[in-house]
């Protein structure tokens, strides 16, 4: 078993400051750590990115997001090199773009329609057949939900000048960024902070806080009695599940993402998470949060 990490841009050697803890906490479990050189990967210079690989077998990734073209070509460089990501390339596809997910999970998160590609014909397609009210904008990876007003909420659907402005605003912020088309969401009211599930080969392994209010951990547990199969039916191997409690007390999914490319909450340890992911080695630490199924 290898951890895989981006390297330090300026010390290439070691392990980016970010996920140092993660690095250190897996060395000292006996796993061996490879830095992996992330902006070659994301130029697509798979070489030079896995210039520092030493070892062989089954390796889980531990960094930051990749478009889903990149990983595949990262995968295919890592088996010719007799290395194996527990997490294939249809599979980190699957869990990184919503199309992916959403029908698996279409009756626990808001409706949703999508686009292929950026144009205003598919775009107002999209938006009619949603309907009017409010909704949220993404693409396919991620929201500008730090640019709400204007690259993310959309009062009404029927508003279709409105809608555009918001969509052309959302575009020119995530520019070369922009992965697939755009995504509309159906706009719910949540009453809580967000709480970032994880999940290993379709179990629930952890139960914790959101890494943007890392230190609000959920008062109680979700239920997670619906969603359960609903994750396990997905067949994949290393996923977070995002929740929120709606105004009716539902609990919500605002996002299914990559284990590997979900950020870790500052205050959860390296170990609560990696206990679950690495070999049997790495001890539990006193104090985590566990799933409540």
């Amino acid at each position: 078993m290898l951890l895989l990490v981006p390297a330090d841009p300026l010390r290439p050697h070691r392990p980016d400051q970010h996920f140092a803890p993660e690095a250190t906490t897996a060395r000292e479990a006996g796993v061996p750590v490879v830095a992996v050189d992330h902006d070659a990967l994301s130029r697509g210079d798979t070489d030079a990115a896995l210039r520092r690989l030493t070892g062989e077998g089954e390796a889980v990734y531990r960094g930051w997001m990749l478009r889903a073209e990149r990983y595949t070509a990262f995968a295919e460089a890592l088996a010719a090199r007799r290395v194996f990501l527990r997490t294939g390339s249809e599979q980190y596809r699957r869990a990184h773009e919503l199309p992916g997910w959403y029908p698996a999970l279409a009756s626990v998160t808001p409706a949703t329609t999508w686009t292929s590609g950026d144009g205003r014909e598919a775009f107002d397609r999209a938006r009619a057949e949603l309907g009017d009210g409010p909704a949220v904008l993404r693409d396919y990876c991620k929201s500008m939900k730090h640019h709400w007003n204007e690259a993310a909420f959309i009062p009404d659907l029927a508003d279709a000048e409105n809608a555009w402005r918001v969509a052309r605003r959302f575009r020119e912020l995530r520019a070369d960024d922009f992965v697939g088309g755009f995504v509309l969401r159906r706009f719910e009211r949540f009453t809580s902070a967000e709480v970032r599930t994880w999940w290993r080969d379709g179990r629930c392994v952890l139960v914790g806080p959101h890494p943007d209010t890392p230190d609000r951990p959920p008062a109680t547990d979700p239920d997670l009695t619906t969603l359960a199969p609903l994750v396990a039916a997905l067949g994949l191997p290393f996923v977070t599940v995002d929740l929120a409690r709606r105004d009716d007390d539902a609990w919500r999914v605002v996002e299914l993402g990559d284990g590997q490319v979900s950020d870790r909450p500052a205050t959860v340890t390296p170990a609560t998470l990696l206990t679950p992911l690495l070999p049997s080695s790495l001890h539990p630490p006193r104090r985590s949060w566990t799933c409540g199924t």
